[in-house]
């Protein structure tokens, strides 16, 4: 249902381009319209990405070996998609393609987040002044913990964000945590009724959790 009536996806991160490649197959090869466009820091990815398209004879698949910053104003890209992917970015990369979607204005945007470290190092970094703080320090005071709670409340504030931008959010699985740990789905449909209190909850976590610094990152 995300695709249908899709003009445009962009899969933010693309590396390989291996989802866009699958989309492209099984949604846009046999409509007349619609294109989707991998945005790609490393140019080398790109131009393997361009010519593996030439050979699949896949016409409305184009690449842009570019930065984040640079593809927020891209005249190459319209001013507004239907589509944003984000397959595995790792870290902030998945936090890159977010920024993006809310910029391009994105009906729906789906997300696979991969290896979220900044909030656990700023959760690491106030440890000792986190504990005399608060006793919900206990959830990350140990090194296992600080990683794996560290990436929970990534997506937390993410879904947060999205939501005070007026998106529905779903969390979901992509497969079974049988073939990935990393497999925690975030479907986000724009519905122009942004969540009142979200804002506020996302501050209010940053605050308990000592890590305020974050704020830019989660509540713009």
């Amino acid at each position: 249902p995300l695709l249908e009536n899709a003009e445009t996806l962009v899969d933010h991160g693309a590396g390989k381009s291996y989802l866009g490649f699958i989309l492209y197959d099984l949604y846009f090869k046999e409509r007349a319209s619609g294109e989707i466009v991998g945005i790609e820091t490393r140019a080398e990815l790109v131009d393997k990405s361009r010519a593996l398209a030439d050979k699949l004879g896949f016409p409305r698949m184009r690449f842009m070996a570019c930065t984040v910053e640079d593809s927020l104003s891209s005249t190459e890209l319209p001013a507004t998609v239907d589509v944003v992917t984000a397959l595995h970015a790792c870290n902030t990369a998945t936090d890159d393609a977010i920024r993006f979607a809310l910029t391009r204005n994105a009906r729906h945007i789906v997300l696979v987040p991969c290896c979220q470290a900044e909030v656990a190092a700023a959760m690491r970094a106030k440890k000792n002044e986190s504990l005399g703080k608060t006793p919900l320090s206990e959830l990350w005071r140990h090194p296992i913990h600080t990683r794996e709670f560290g990436s929970q409340l990534t997506n937390v504030l993410r879904c947060l964000l999205l939501e005070s931008h007026g998106y529905d959010v779903t969390v979901t699985e992509l497969v079974g945590w049988e073939h990935s740990m990393k497999n925690e789905l975030i479907i986000a449909s724009k519905r122009n009724h942004p969540r009142k209190n979200a804002r506020e909850r996302a501050v209010a976590i940053l605050r308990e959790f000592n890590i305020e610094e974050l704020a830019p990152r989660f509540t713009y």
